[in-house]
């Protein structure tokens, strides 16, 4: 497979991946199911050596909040992402940790009164990029009726108008996020529902099965993450067979390329493009 012979593509054994992959083509592109991680693994990481915002980040750089809202929110990031991608702390010690750091952060844009009706202008004027290959790939989903369950721990609001603006919120896409509440007069006031965050989407895999109840004929999943917590987007999935895992490594490749090789089927290091991912063509 021409694709993989790319070197951002890092694998620990190429011959179990292969086996998956003809085991996928053999049983056919309705036995499959593709679930994935949104921020910096559908979007980019980078663009020109400049970092390329998420979903938060996309309301952070808006005008729709405040420079003194601005401030706390890089405080909160300068506090909790160096614990967020620390290999030397176990997930169960992080987890605490991340809820109390998007708890802080979703009452601090609470506060700011965000009104529904702007959000797609702060989206069209952000940053924000897919990455390349996306439209391929979300189009080859499509047309293959292959479902594509997005679950990400940013602001479901904000994704599903990036890729709506996009052209790709095709019918056989479904998102599972955090999701903004507004009162009736449209501002903000709070978030609904549980919250996802990284290293609780394991709970939010099982917490909705009734999604992967309808799936249960697609027991072939292909994951798409770039964080050690994305591994378990797919523990809702009952009578798996077989599991393809392709991991993004963004940032502090050397540091971290072990854990990931240990971890997912596929790695790829510093690529900003689903080349790998539109390897779904051969599954038909």
């Amino acid at each position: 497979i021409p694709e993989l012979s790319n070197p951002s593509v890092c694998m620990k054994d190429p011959q179990r991946v292969q086996e998956i992959l003809q085991s996928m083509v053999k049983a056919g592109s309705n036995t499959v199911q593709v679930i994935t991680d949104f921020d910096m693994t559908l979007t980019r990481f980078a663009y020109n050596g400049k970092r390329c915002p998420t979903s938060h980040n996309i309301l952070e750089n808006s005008n729709l909040i405040t420079s003194d809202c601005k401030e706390k929110l890089t405080e909160l990031l300068n506090i909790y992402y160096p614990i967020e991608i620390d290999t030397s702390r176990s997930a169960e010690e992080k987890l605490p940790l991340m809820v109390e750091w998007w708890t802080k952060a979703h009452e601090l844009l609470v506060e700011q009164k965000i009104r529904k009706d702007l959000l797609a202008t702060a989206v069209r004027e952000s940053d924000a990029m897919l990455r390349e290959g996306f439209k391929r790939f979300f189009d080859c989903l499509n047309q293959q009726n292959i479902p594509l369950l997005i679950f990400s721990a940013g602001i479901g609001d904000i994704l599903e108008e990036v890729i709506r603006q996009a052209g790709i919120f095709h019918r056989n896409v479904k998102v599972i996020s955090n999701y903004m509440d507004f009162d009736e007069s449209g501002v903000l006031r709070a978030f609904k529902g549980e919250l996802i965050h990284i290293y609780n989407k394991r709970e939010g895999a099982l917490l909705n099965t009734d999604h992967f109840q309808d799936l249960r004929t697609r027991p072939n999943v292909v994951l798409l993450g770039d964080s050690l917590g994305d591994l378990h987007m797919a523990d809702g999935v009952q009578d798996l067979k077989n599991i393809l895992k392709i991991g993004f490594l963004n940032d502090k490749v050397e540091d971290r390329k072990q854990a990931y090789l240990d971890s997912y089927d596929i790695v790829l290091a510093k690529d900003e493009t689903l080349d790998v991912p539109n390897l779904l063509k051969y599954i038909s």
